[in-house]
């Protein structure tokens, strides 16, 4: 069965973004930048990949889920498939239908999507984000890969915004990059 991976970066005080969705004061150094390149291409936005001439086959995801939030930035700068290769299901109740073949615009329940992805043959699949996407589907999350950046946000959207459900997960291995942020690998205990 298929995995359900939370990738995200996140603060010293656990945000994954500002208050207005801002993510540019996370530090990236070249070596960072090169282990999510050869690691994990297919999570590299589509522009990013484009700009840096990145040409890699997806290694490890072939669908990403994401929010309306974590999606809008994306498509208001014209991008209907912020992470091609991957096949896109944006949960939302707000917005119209996609026309760009590889997204899809869900209006259910997003465990009964995620549910229904992990059953597909397939590649794992990759939550984006947001932090309330995360804690309605905080269930299914089989694996969490947390950068851990050395930054306080002070405020912003949280990685799980939905009250106290504590749920335990194992770190299985880690990497610290020259910037001072850390990779960890975490598994569902």
């Amino acid at each position: 069965m298929r995995k359900l991976v939370y990738y995200v970066g996140v603060s010293i005080d656990g945000y994954i973004a500002g208050p207005g969705g801002e993510w540019d004061f996370y530090p990236v150094s070249d070596d960072m930048a090169a282990w999510m390149n050869t690691e994990l291409p297919e999570v590299v936005p589509a522009h990013v990949r484009a700009m840096i001439g990145l040409d890699a086959p997806a290694r490890r995801f072939d669908t990403v889920v994401m929010g309306r939030g974590t999606y809008l930035p994306g498509l208001d700068a014209g991008m209907t498939s912020p992470y091609t290769p991957l096949r896109h299901h944006v949960v939302s109740t707000t917005l119209p239908d996609s026309t760009d073949p590889l997204v899809e615009i869900v209006r259910s329940e997003p465990l009964e999507l995620v549910r229904r992805l992990k059953k597909e043959d397939g590649m794992d699949i990759y939550l984006c984000g947001g932090g309330k996407l995360a804690a309605a589907v905080l269930p299914e999350i089989d694996e969490l890969i947390i950068k851990h950046y050395p930054v306080v946000a002070g405020d912003g959207i949280p990685a799980f915004a939905d009250g106290f459900r504590p749920t335990r997960f194992a770190p299985t291995q880690s990497r610290t990059f020259s910037n001072g942020a850390t990779v960890t690998w975490y598994a569902r205990a």
